[in-house]
């Protein structure tokens, strides 16, 4: 299959690209810059200068392909998560990008489209397992623009073409810069608990959520979730970091200051959310290698510790 990969230089895009090329398929990705087009390159990957804003460009780019995977995100910093400025390109992309993409996907006779989503946008759920059906909530401004993008693959779906939204966990990878942040942090006891710890946090590893959008390319349209075999609570997933960095457990500091010192992006962080990957699971036969953080934690650390 000839696959374009927007967002194919990034963190779940490097991944991705090598997976689906290892499976055969014939990759296009978007990159910027010779370096980002050789690091394509030596993945098998055929490199693309593509405006992600540009219908002209973005049609050219998808001429002849018959899937298109959208996994382009601007994530800022860990440390300047609290301004909404450093959002805003993020939501350019998946409130505008994506719909020029969807657009150039259907002109191009493209069968399926996959959207990269977040478990972040469900409500809190408390204990209860939260599945695709589960009640949303978008208040802040960069879930709603989530939302505009998962609108997009639905509307793309019909007349023999299929739209998948795959709804990931946090992600961890070695080579991911936001776990780099992490293991800083722990290092340092200054990765920090919110209250008690027993809110539920669903993750994922970058390497499963590859194997996953590879996974979906034979999926019926719809939304489907992407996170590991077991969520764990704030606490337990702190400890498991911070346990095979062999590093001093992490404190937990008030919910007040926790707020204070994440800005915004802590009202989704704080939400209770044990997602359920059953659907993507029965549809696809997809199984996390690191069915917990616990497992995937261990390998963070290995890779980051080597020989």
């Amino acid at each position: 299959m000839k696959i374009f990969v927007a967002g194919a230089t990034g963190v779940l895009g490097r991944p991705t690209v090598q997976a689906l090329v290892t499976a055969g398929h014939e990759v296009r990705g978007a990159a910027r810059g010779e370096d980002k087009a050789a690091l394509l390159r030596s993945l098998g990957a055929d490199p693309l200068t593509v405006d992600l804003f540009g219908p002209a460009s973005v049609r050219e780019a998808l001429s002849g392909c018959e899937a298109v995977v959208n996994l382009a995100t601007k994530i800022p910093p860990l440390m300047q998560m609290r301004r909404k400025s450093a959002w805003a390109e993020n939501d350019r992309l998946r409130s505008d990008a994506s719909r020029v993409l969807a657009d150039a996907a259907k002109e191009a006779g493209a069968g399926v489209y996959v959207q990269e989503s977040i478990t972040f946008i469900y409500a809190d759920g408390g204990d209860a397992w939260l599945t695709e059906d589960s009640p949303l909530d978008v208040s802040w401004i960069s879930l709603q623009s989530m939302l505009n993008a998962e609108r997009v693959t639905r509307e793309f779906a019909g007349e023999g073409r299929r739209g998948v939204n795959l709804r990931f966990g946090a992600f961890y990878a070695p080579y991911a810069q936001s776990t780099l942040d992490t293991v800083r942090l722990a290092r340092r006891r200054l990765f920090p608990v919110p209250g008690r710890g027993g809110t539920y946090f669903s993750s994922i590893h970058v390497d499963d959520a590859a194997a996953a959008v590879l996974a979906a390319l034979s999926l019926e349209s719809g939304e489907y979730n992407v996170v590991d075999d077991e969520p764990l609570t704030q606490r337990q997933y702190a400890d498991a970091a911070t346990e095979a960095l062999g590093a001093a457990r992490a404190r937990g500091i008030p919910v007040w200051l926790f707020k204070l010192l994440g800005g915004p992006p802590t009202s989704y962080i704080l939400r209770s959310q044990r997602v359920s990957n059953a659907r993507f699971k029965g549809a696809t036969g997809w199984s996390p290698a690191y069915p917990s953080a616990r497992e995937g934690w261990r390998q963070v650390a290995d890779q980051l510790n080597g020989p």
